[in-house]
């Protein structure tokens, strides 16, 4: 008896371990059935209707349009300084002066010697000879007083004093950049820049700065300044390009149409050129588009199917890009393949518009 219920025990505990291992083969079969039916799943996104918008931008400082760097016009010893950085000034004010006693004695005898021929007349060769000499002595001799005084030449804020009272001015001249296309010392004793009038020059790779043109309209942004911007529109595009690591980039002139308060000069600025723009047009995501061998194509699910089909592109943004044939919306698109847990086929997502677009045409 004894026998019989120990060999009852037995096969009951095989029964039931039988039944586990398989309960639990059947489980890792259907996680494992589930597992890769989630990792051949199709993802797909759903061709739309909406607005495209494709531009351009590059970056690059804050400078003013119109500057000078300004010096004297003759050496001599700093005798006064009337401004510092930062003031503003009136076209005319007097900015520095150099002592000038050695210049007005030089005046002095220049006018003498002038009112002396003057004097003597131009009756004869000699006499018309000394009085044109004198006569240019006595003139450039008031250049040279006049040249011991800086003044302004437009109303402007100084940006910096290179020099200081009782140093010495060599007479190098005047600096000078107008409207982007500038001359001379980059430096001088007085700095002056029109802060009202201020610019951009942003460096576009080649490619981009072909979809540029004079006069397109421009948005600005600030690093320093979130939620400032302000408004230009393109005014130069320098023909000689500047080649850095094998990259060819065009400088770019970007005007300043409408300038914030806030906004300061050599500030680190965003400009972004608007190049191209559809409006009420089939969409697709950027990334869903292919080009190879000079063919676009996309890929649409038909029937269950992924079928390569050709399209023909319009204005291109780097989120979404304009398609004038090929695609409908409503297709079913497939963008590039990354395998996604748990969503099947048909479940897409719409692209329409208000999607900003900023890319190329």
């Amino acid at each position: 008896m004894k026998v019989s219920i120990r060999r009852r025990a037995l096969l009951t505990n095989g029964v039931l371990t039988v039944l586990l291992l398989g309960g639990a083969g059947l489980v890792y079969a259907q996680l494992g059935t589930d597992q890769a039916a989630g990792e051949t799943a199709v993802r797909t996104v759903t061709a739309g209707r909406g607005s495209v918008t494709a531009s351009v931008s590059a970056s690059g400082a804050v400078e003013s349009s119109r500057s000078r760097a300004l010096s004297f016009g003759t050496s001599g010893t700093v005798e006064k300084v009337y401004v510092e950085a930062g003031d503003k000034v009136a076209k005319g004010d007097i900015l520095a002066r150099l002592d000038d006693a050695a210049a007005q004695e030089g005046l002095s005898a220049a006018k003498a010697a002038y009112d002396s021929a003057v004097s003597d007349g131009t009756g004869t060769a000699q006499l018309y000879a000394a009085y044109v000499k004198a006569r240019n002595a006595y003139r450039e001799a008031q250049r040279t007083v006049a040249a011991t005084v800086l003044k302004a030449p437009f109303k402007g804020t100084i940006t910096a004093v290179n020099g200081s009272v009782g140093g010495t001015s060599t007479g190098t001249g005047t600096g000078n950049t107008q409207n982007g296309q500038g001359t001379a010392a980059s430096t001088g004793f007085i700095e002056l820049a029109d802060t009202t009038k201020l610019q951009l020059v942003g460096t576009f790779t080649e490619s981009d700065a072909g979809r540029l043109t004079k006069g397109r309209q421009a948005t600005i942004t600030f690093d320093a300044l979130p939620g400032v911007t302000a408004t230009g529109k393109v005014t130069q595009i320098d023909p000689v390009a500047a080649t850095s690591e094998n990259v060819v980039r065009y400088p770019v002139t970007i005007t300043f149409t409408k300038v914030p308060d806030q906004v300061r000069l050599g500030q680190t600025a965003t400009v972004e050129v608007v190049t191209g723009r559809a409006e009420n047009v089939v969409t697709v995501p950027s990334t869903a588009i292919s080009t190879s061998g000079g063919q676009t194509t996309v890929t649409v699910l038909r029937d269950g199917r992924q079928v390569r089909t050709p399209v023909e592109v319009g204005v291109q943004g780097a989120t979404l890009t304009e398609v004038t044939s090929g695609v409908s919306e409503g297709d079913e698109i497939v963008p590039p393949s990354t395998p996604v847990t748990g969503q099947g086929t048909g479940g897409g997502q719409r692209f329409g518009g208000g999607f900003p677009g900023g890319g190329r045409r």
